[in-house]
């Protein structure tokens, strides 16, 4: 590490001693003021952290004003002219501009990147990034294929960088109390959790034309087919093509499925999806209504589908909560008033060691995801959104998808991570690359 990034590191310390994003590294693990570098010490005049912003429209611009409490945005990517001239007015004149990210991710003064491109291009971006030795705040979904995600779960581990997935519910003091009364036996013996998504876009044949002289359409469609520019293919409706996405399944899936998950605290081994696909040439191609049912290992079984009030229902032996953006209620909930949690309730995983057995104490709030990133960046822990849990909660969401497609019920074997006795199926766990723009 060169002397600038670790002068870089120090000014994270310096601004995490001010309390406003001092939260959990680690779901139950605190790191207090105490804790942190240089905590005992007057703040030095440091280099501050440099950022670089890769993919500038919608989500992506929100997370780069989002990481800029934290340092300065030196560096800014977009395939589109039109965003990232205006990204580089929002964030003033002096970050670098390029339109390959590869440009961005060679600078030396850029030591975090946020990436909020489409959903194809993330895996490959992040790897690049970890091996470029930059830490990494990823929006969801974190892959467009199963293998992509064992792939990246190994280099994480091997380039040992910092990696947050941007499934922000995980930070949300709703969805987090909701997980741990699940897991205390608030409700009982957890038996079924109904998830909702909503629906997936759908759409008439759309035209093929000419790309708009500002977008790179090339770059944009990186390791997908090369396919005649329509533009609902591009920026927020890419998430109702397959060849990009997966629809609702992995957009408010890699939210919902993953608390769901998160809860049960076990992996599936049996799907069964059922879809209406649509038919119409050059038109969206995830399907019209779906709904997918999941057998866990532990027993418990997880409904998934399109239609109902949108949001996570749990249901125990002796009760039944639900929590959504807006809420959480039931019983349950009603009757902390009067029992509260205490700290002996609560389960507390290491998730740098899953092997050692959770241990009692209360799990801490973290005050914003955004600030756990960078928080873990100094303390180079482990995220509360990594990339394993975030790599099991999409491959949830990909078995839903790959069921629907294929019109039949699978078998999943979660610790090898492949389908039982199904050649067919498994060809399913990657997708071919365009050259020139492969993984390595």
């Amino acid at each position: 590490m060169s002397n600038s990034s670790l002068s870089r590191r120090t000014f994270i310390a310096s601004t995490l001693a001010g309390g406003s994003v001092l939260g959990t590294s680690l779901p139950g693990v605190f790191l207090s003021p105490q804790t942190a570098v240089g905590q005992d010490k007057p703040p030095q005049k440091v280099e501050r952290i440099g950022i670089g912003a890769i993919g500038l429209r919608y989500q992506g611009s929100v997370i780069a004003n989002k990481a800029q409490l934290y340092g300065d945005i030196v560096a800014v990517c977009d395939v589109d002219r039109n965003v990232r001239d205006q990204a580089k007015a929002a964030f003033g004149s002096t970050p670098h501009s390029s339109e390959d990210y590869r440009e961005l991710l060679a600078r030396k003064d850029v030591d975090v990147v946020t990436i909020g491109s489409p959903d194809h291009w993330h895996t490959k971006m992040v790897i690049d990034a970890c091996r470029a030795g930059k830490d990494v705040y990823c929006e969801k979904p974190l892959t467009l294929t199963i293998d992509e995600g064992k792939l990246l779960t190994r280099v994480v581990k091997e380039t040992g960088r910092v990696v947050q997935v941007g499934s922000w519910q995980r930070s949300d003091d709703r969805f987090r109390l909701a997980v741990e009364m699940v897991r205390s036996g608030r409700i009982g013996k957890l038996q079924k959790v109904d998830v909702v998504l909503g629906k997936n876009g759908t759409s008439g044949s759309l035209v093929p034309r000419n790309p708009p002289t500002h977008l790179n359409w090339n770059l944009w469609q990186g390791q997908t087919p090369n396919v005649p520019y329509i533009e609902e293919r591009s920026h927020y409706t890419f998430r109702w093509w397959y060849e990009y996405s997966g629809g609702q399944m992995t957009d408010w899936g890699a939210h919902h499925i993953d608390i769901a998950q998160w809860a049960i605290d076990s992996y599936p081994v049996e799907i069964n999806g059922a879809a209406t696909m649509p038919t119409v040439a050059n038109g969206y191609n995830v399907a019209i209504d779906f709904n997918v049912t999941y057998k866990y290992a532990n027993g418990v079984m997880m409904t998934v589908g399109d239609t109902g009030d949108n949001g996570i229902l749990f249901t125990g032996d002796a009760g039944r909560l639900f929590v959504n953006r807006g809420k959480i209620a039931g019983a349950p909930v009603d009757a902390l008033k009067t029992n509260p949690l205490s700290r002996e309730d609560w389960k507390v995983y290491d998730y740098d060691n899953l092997e050692r057995p959770p241990r009692a104490g209360k799990l801490d709030a973290i005050v914003n995801h955004m600030g756990n990133f960078f928080d873990c960046v100094q303390s180079r822990r482990t995220p509360v959104s990594d990339v394993v849990g975030s790599h099991r909660t999409v491959s949830t969401c990909h078995l839903g998808n790959i069921s629907m497609r294929l019109g039949r019920p699978l078998k999943w074997e979660p610790n090898q991570e492949e389908f039982i006795d199904d050649k067919e199926a498994n060809t399913w766990l990657k997708r071919d690359q365009r050259k020139g723009f492969e993984t390595v």
